[in-house]
C-alpha cells in the first residue's frame, strides 16, 4: 500500500530533504508542499493526503493551530509534527488536537519519523476499513 504525505514546513532547505527521503521508498508518495499552517489546511482539502508532517512553529499559523483544523476536516487523516522542540507538554498538546507523534529534529531523524509516520498512516488506515 503505498500512502500520499503532505510536507508541511516553512523552511524550503526542510520540506526538499524530507521530499528526498520519503522518496527513496516506495511505500510513501509526497502529494504536496505547504509553507505555513492556513496552507496546510487548504492542501489537506484539496489534496486529501494519508498523511501529513507538520512543523511546530510556522509563520501565519503555527503546527498546532493546522492540526486543530486538519482534525475537523479530514478526522482519518494521520498526522506527525517534525520540530525542533519536542518534549513531554508537547507531545501532550499535540496529542489533544490529533497529532499522532512528535518526532524531534535533531535524533535520528529519518529512521524515527519514518517509523512514526508508517505507525500513524497503517492505524488510520485500519480504523477506515473498520
Amino acid at each position: 500500500m503505498s500512502y500520499s504525505i503532505l510536507i508541511v514546513d516553512d523552511s524550503a532547505v526542510i520540506r526538499h530533504s524530507l521530499r528526498s527521503c520519503l522518496e527513496q521508498y516506495p511505500d510513501w508518495r509526497v502529494c504536496g508542499e505547504a509553507e505555513d499552517g492556513r496552507a496546510a489546511v487548504e492542501k489537506v482539502k484539496e489534496l486529501h493526503p494519508d498523511g501529513v508532517i507538520l512543523d511546530l512553529q510556522m509563520p501565519v499559523m503555527d503546527g498546532l493551530a493546522a492540526a486543530r483544523q486538519i482534525t475537523v476536516i479530514a478526522p482519518k487523516t494521520a498526522m506527525v509534527m517534525f520540530t525542533m522542540h519536542s518534549d513531554g507538554q508537547l507531545l501532550k498538546a499535540a496529542r489533544a488536537v490529533g497529532i499522532q507523534d512528535v518526532v524531534s529534529k535533531s535524533e535520528g531523524v529519518a529512521d524515527h519519523l519514518l517509523a512514526s509516520l508508517r505507525n500513524a498512516c497503517h492505524n488510520l488506515s485500519e480504523q477506515k476499513s473498520s
